[in-house]
């Protein structure tokens, strides 16, 4: 079937379970990004697995744009925490352009897949870097829009300073209990964010910090233990090469036969 065709019955069924339709911005962003490249049964609603990540379900997605509320005419800044495959930074760049997105993930292995498929989805001037998500881009700041697409129970201080002063912070909040939450920067001396907007309960990973990301081992002693056990052989070893010896001596050995300690042939070669 037509892809197009399929993107416009998956934001159809999404607007039918909201009961309300899409934004006009994020609706033409969601009939337009082929999700189709950035993860496979993309019009399924529903989270795939990805490498060790979550991709996040469509309907998902729209909740956090819908929160997020990115401004197409009003040329916004926008910082995805949480690159993932991509998809999100694809939407957003299609509703604010290209060079005015900007994602992060702390996931090396991540950062590239986001990459490719945004090169391939037609959005290579999304820049995509791998840092740390809780601090943010400051580089590239101030943001007009950030989207934390993790758990977190306040909002780091380096993105809410990184945020325009008349800027947007979008993130689940909370720990096993989470509430999805937009704030805006408070710049006094007791309130540091003030909540603008609650859409509802959410379920997100917590957000990461460098060596908690997939396949890194923080524990010096459980990493050294299995660097150990890679480089050593296999149990029972020693007894190809025993077998080897009595080969080239022309000798069988048999089953009942008491076990023989190693021989000098051995000895070298160990």
């Amino acid at each position: 079937m037509d892809p197009e065709v399929l993107r416009d019955d998956m934001v159809d069924g999404l607007e039918h379970a909201l009961g309300r339709p899409l934004s006009e911005p994020l609706g033409v962003a969601m009939r337009t990004v082929p999700r189709r490249v950035f993860v496979e049964a993309p019009y399924d609603n529903r989270p795939l697995r990805v490498d060790g990540t979550v991709a996040l379900a469509p309907g998902t997605v729209a909740r956090l744009l819908t929160a997020l509320d990115p401004r197409p005419d009003d040329d916004e800044e926008v910082l995805v925490v949480g690159a993932g495959v991509g998809y999100t930074a694809g939407l957003l760049a299609e509703i604010v352009g290209g060079q005015r997105v900007h994602a992060v993930d702390i996931d090396r292995g991540m950062v590239y897949r986001a990459r490719s498929n945004l090169e391939e989805a037609g959005y290579s001037e999304v820049l995509v870097d791998r840092r740390e998500g809780s601090e943010g881009l400051p580089g590239y700041a101030p943001f007009d829009r950030i989207l934390v697409e993790a758990g977190v129970v306040e909002p780091p201080r380096a993105l809410l300073d990184q945020l325009a002063d008349d800027g947007r912070l979008v993130f689940p909040k909370g720990n096993t209990e989470q509430t999805l939450v937009a704030v805006t920067p408070e710049r006094d001396a007791h309130e540091e964010y003030q909540i603008v907007d609650k859409r509802g309960p959410v379920r997100f990973a917590p957000l990461l910090v460098d060596g908690e990301q997939p396949g890194v081992i923080r524990n010096r002693t459980v990493r050294e233990d299995r660097e150990h056990a890679e480089r050593s052989q296999k149990p029972g070893w020693e007894h190809e090469w025993l077998d080897w010896d009595e080969r080239l001596d022309g000798r069988e050995r048999s089953n009942d036969a008491p076990n023989r300690g190693y021989s000098s042939w051995d000895d070298d070669r160990r």
